[in-house]
């Protein structure tokens, strides 16, 4: 018998898109978002640096998998959509913060971008959670 999953849209607590979208849509154990922008989830603005921002992109990953009842062991894969390619600094920075073990990362993917407004990075995941999450 096979078992059919329903798809659940999850929010983000201090997070919204403009548009009518989720922040991310989860089927059975499979989790993709939608972009996390570097909004400053308190303040709901947009920092003026590219560090600011990713300090807020992955504060809203960790919030995400906390959310739909996983955690950042979970990602399977990040792709990062930046103004600026080359500028990979402050990207490894937070990316070494969150995953330290060199055997234990995600994929990764850098994409060059043209975002709206002041936005300097855009970042969208896929996840695999738990059976319980």
């Amino acid at each position: 018998m096979t078992e059919h999953w329903r798809r659940t849209s999850i929010e983000l607590p201090g997070f919204a898109h403009a548009n009518p979208i989720p922040a991310a849509s989860r089927i059975g154990p499979f989790l993709a978002s939608g972009a996390l922008t570097g909004r400053d989830p308190v303040t709901r603005e947009m920092p003026a640096t590219l560090e600011a921002q990713l300090a807020s992109v992955f504060g809203h990953v960790r919030a995400l998998l906390e959310t739909a009842g996983g955690g950042v062991s979970d990602i399977l894969k990040l792709t990062f959509h930046l103004v600026d390619p080359a500028d990979r600094e402050a990207l490894n920075r937070e990316w070494l913060a969150m995953f330290p073990d060199p055997a234990d990362r995600p994929a990764r993917q850098v994409v060059a971008a043209r975002l709206d407004g002041t936005a300097l990075v855009h970042c969208d995941l896929i996840a695999v959670l738990p059976a319980h999450a």
